[in-house]
């Protein structure tokens, strides 16, 4: 199993993997075009041909990214890929000279894991204004928001 940068071939197997989550309201849903937009931001884990979960690392601003889209197929679960990724995305974050990692989530038990903790969502303008304005739960939001700072920043 390795972690590689998703490819325009993945992006139906990754759109499939995301809707099955989408539709268990996990995560968001994504469309096709905005994982092809937003492409060189996703990362795979595969073995063989087959994609075992992704992640993406969406930069929000100068000190700011955010892991968007963490997924694990469902028969791969509990493997330790989740947090293989999340790794990935701190490294990723590293490589840009990215201080703070966030997510936005209902998995804060994984999350506090991987070293992330609970922040209040008004020390994240960044996201409010650029993401959660045009979000379908603005106005009724449930997910948790979750902060790391990159240990090297």
């Amino acid at each position: 199993m390795e972690i590689y940068q998703a490819v325009a071939g993945d992006v139906k197997d990754i759109y499939k993997l995301i809707k099955f989550y989408a539709e268990k309201e996990v995560v968001l849903p994504r469309t096709y075009l905005s994982l092809y937009q937003h492409l060189q931001c996703l990362h795979v884990m595969k073995e063989k041909d087959e994609i075992l979960g992704v992640a993406g690392l969406h930069v929000l601003g100068q000190d700011l990214a955010e892991v968007r889209s963490l997924v694990v197929a469902p028969h791969h679960a509990g493997k330790g890929i989740g947090r293989q990724l999340v790794e990935q995305m701190m490294k990723e974050a590293e490589k840009l000279q990215i201080s703070r990692v966030i997510s936005f989530t209902y998995e804060t038990e994984f999350f506090k894991k991987c070293g992330f903790e609970i922040v209040s969502r008004d020390s994240l303008p960044e996201k409010v204004w650029i993401d959660c304005m045009t979000c379908p739960k603005f106005d009724c939001c449930d997910e948790v928001a979750m902060m790391k700072y990159v240990e090297s920043l």
